[in-house]
């Protein structure tokens, strides 16, 4: 029976916490700590992710409001003070929040593995996304003479529709060199825009036995080594070309493919850099159209989850919060696929905000009513992105 156990609970068994206590001794997490341990600062930090709190004020003010709950939300007994919170973000290791989130986006990853394609093999689109900062605020995190941001680099399984890898760069850090960071997957589709057109990263991937999709710059080098003939519709170039520039031509001393396709949707042609020969042209291109679903991501997780306005100004409480925000969209994807849920993730995250002190059994919750023709007014993204 799950008549004492609150909505906010009943979630957080879903997470691994012998696993997050052994991040947390590898970093000593814990040392000096005597009421709020880094299990407490987790579970605080998902409270206010998904009651969609504004600020660190608000956050503790809500708890507050439920302070003779506290202890069965797994919170502890101790009052939450702001002054407690900001300090373990701002001193607490990121990188055991961070692990952590590397856990759980495995775990989402196999759990909701699909076949999105008729093609075997996992399929991944790597993107990032800037997050602007104030300057005066965030010092650390200079971008412009006047302007502040951090970018967030983000592997996406398009068909498990869950991040695989990301990491937190400063603004200024091109996109390409992030590509060193990722470890590569053997028969797995990677999909990148232009701005990764790294050719030592795109040959590393082709020495691992992966496959890359990669949109071409207008000023590429190269030479046509064969031609293809009888193209179908919409595919106006399937060659295979060797570069020629002089540099390129040693980081990428091998053939592969250039393939020229006019999409009809967008009214605009698509030149495309590839090393799977194994596959037709009209596969390659639908490839790449998958890769607007990181986008998709990106624009979801700000929308819903607080990596936007954050709760500390250094680095470290910034990395912890996008950690945690990681986590609650993780989290969110496992109990979707557990219980089977035939509702959107809008839906699931606006029933959860206003549900987390209550005290009905998840299945219940899900169930009472419904919200099927809900217009997602201020989430056009994938309908069900979890569906």
């Amino acid at each position: 029976m799950f008549q004492d156990k609150y909505v906010f609970a009943q979630l957080t068994a879903f997470l691994n916490r012998t696993q997050f206590n052994n991040y947390v001794r590898k970093y000593d997490g814990n040392r000096y700590v005597k009421h709020f341990t880094c299990w407490n600062q987790l579970l605080v930090m998902m409270f206010g992710q998904l009651s969609n709190r504004e600020s660190l004020r608000d956050l503790i003010v809500a708890f507050e409001a439920h302070r003779s709950k506290q202890y069965h939300l797994g919170l502890g007994r101790e009052p939450i003070a702001k002054t407690t919170l900001a300090s373990a973000n701002q001193n607490r290791d990121y990188r055991i929040f961070e692990d952590f989130a590397f856990y759980m986006m495995k775990e989402a990853c196999e759990k909701r593995s699909t076949n999105l394609l008729d093609i075997p093999g996992k399929k991944y689109a790597f993107d990032s996304t800037t997050i602007p900062l104030c300057l005066s605020t965030f010092p650390w995190a200079r971008f412009r003479a006047k302007k502040g941001g951090i970018k967030a680099h983000v592997l996406y399984d398009i068909e498990a529709q869950v991040p695989a890898f990301y990491t937190v760069t400063s603004a200024l850090k091109h996109d390409s060199t992030t590509m060193s960071l990722v470890t590569y997957d053997p028969n797995a589709y990677y999909i990148f825009d232009r701005a990764y057109d790294s050719f030592k990263e795109l040959y590393r991937i082709h020495l691992t036995n992966s496959f890359y999709v990669v949109r071409a710059k207008t000023n590429l080098k190269f030479k046509v080594v064969k031609w293809k003939r009888c193209m179908p519709k919409n595919v106006l170039t399937d060659a295979e070309v060797r570069l020629t520039g002089y540099r390129s031509e040693k980081k990428y001393p091998e053939s592969f493919r250039l393939i020229r396709y006019y999409d009809e949707e967008e009214e605009r042609e698509f030149t495309f850099l590839t090393n799977a020969k194994h596959l037709t042209a009209l596969e390659i291109a639908e490839l790449y159209k998958k890769r607007w679903l990181v986008e998709l991501f990106f624009k979801w997780l700000k929308q819903h989850l607080k990596i936007k306005k954050f709760w500390g100004t250094t680095e470290n409480a910034v990395r912890i919060q996008i950690a945690a925000a990681i986590i609650t969209y993780c989290l969110v994807a496992i109990v979707h696929h557990d219980m089977k849920l035939e509702r959107s993730t809008y839906e699931v995250l606006q029933i959860l905000s206003i549900s987390l002190t209550d005290k009905t059994h998840l299945t219940d919750l899900f169930d009472k009513t419904k919200f099927n023709y809900v217009k997602e007014l201020d989430c056009p993204l994938i309908p069900g992105l979890f569906d």
